[in-house]
């Protein structure tokens, strides 16, 4: 019996989210008051395996019953229910933005005399604890629909049969802000930059000369072997813990040389011990500096 709890920010994708649960041969519910979930994980047990997979949406606007979520999960932790915890998060002003476009209500909008922004911040405010409860924090600021059915594909699908943690590399811009659903964020701004050499300055950290030029470096050697010891000593450490997903984020200014080139390193290494693992760059098509 597997169970998938959606929960998260308004505007930050779960309806997208429940429909690819749906395209993943899930039992769909949406909108679903945090009460009901032990009743739904008993049903769903009782139907010998004719239901052995649900996804349901719980969020705010449950209302005064939401208050009762923190609760809830912890009665499923206590019933031995195998069951995960999926928080979709965004940037204000992406939140902003798509509230916009679609001139949707924000649930919270009558406590906030229409304001987009107070509205947020006080869907953060309820939604602080709760994250923590996460297996899984997806930032979906700069995600298409189909890259986040495709990242949503990439981590439940795979739980079917193996259950070991997924881990995603990531390289970004700090210009760009910080990536929310990262677990351990590394500044590699230290490392000379390519994006004052001429002939380097519109390439990317995935080319050879680029990776070269950061690669050749004393600096970059020696925090390569720091970082490498590091992250493998924590990788099994939070596996024990039973975390379903680790974010490593990498940033430099822009996104686009050094933090590519030092995720790419970290990606081949990790991979090469076994791990589950991917690797996504944020920012790398912005056309900035490195």
């Amino acid at each position: 019996m597997e169970i998938v709890i959606i929960t998260g920010m308004s505007g930050a994708g779960k309806s997208l989210a429940i429909r690819a649960f749906e395209d993943m041969g899930f039992f769909c519910i949406d909108n679903l008051p945090p009460q009901f979930l032990p009743k739904i994980a008993e049903l769903a047990s009782a139907t010998k395996d004719k239901i052995s997979k649900v996804a349901a949406v719980v969020d705010i606007r449950g209302g005064e019953l939401f208050d009762y979520f923190k609760d809830v999960l912890k009665e499923l932790k206590k019933g031995m229910y195998n069951f995960k915890l999926l928080f979709l998060d965004a940037h204000d002003s992406v939140l902003i933005k798509r509230y916009k476009e679609t001139r949707r209500k924000h649930p919270l909008s009558a406590e906030s005399d229409g304001s987009i922004l107070e509205a947020i911040q006080k869907e953060r405010e309820k939604l602080e604890d709760i994250k923590r409860y996460a297996d899984f924090t997806i930032d979906t600021s700069t995600l298409s629909p189909k890259d986040l059915k495709d990242k949503l594909f990439e981590i439940f699908s795979a739980q079917k049969s193996q259950e070991t943690m997924l881990i995603t590399i990531m390289s970004f811009g700090f210009k760009y802000g910080l990536p929310l659903d990262a677990d351990l964020v590394f500044d590699v701004r230290f490392i000379p930059n390519p994006f004052y050499v001429d002939d380097l300055k519109h390439r990317t950290g995935k080319e050879k000369e680029v990776k070269e030029y950061v690669l050749k470096w004393d600096v970059t050697k020696r925090f390569l072997d720091k970082l490498f010891d590091l992250i493998l000593f924590l990788i099994p450490n939070y596996a024990e813990e039973g975390k379903g997903q680790l974010v490593i984020a990498i940033g430099c200014t822009g996104g686009k040389h050094r933090s590519v080139t030092i995720a790419e390193e970290l990606f081949e290494l990790v991979k090469s011990k076994g791990y589950r693992t991917s690797i996504f760059h944020r920012d790398i098509e912005k056309d900035v500096k490195g």
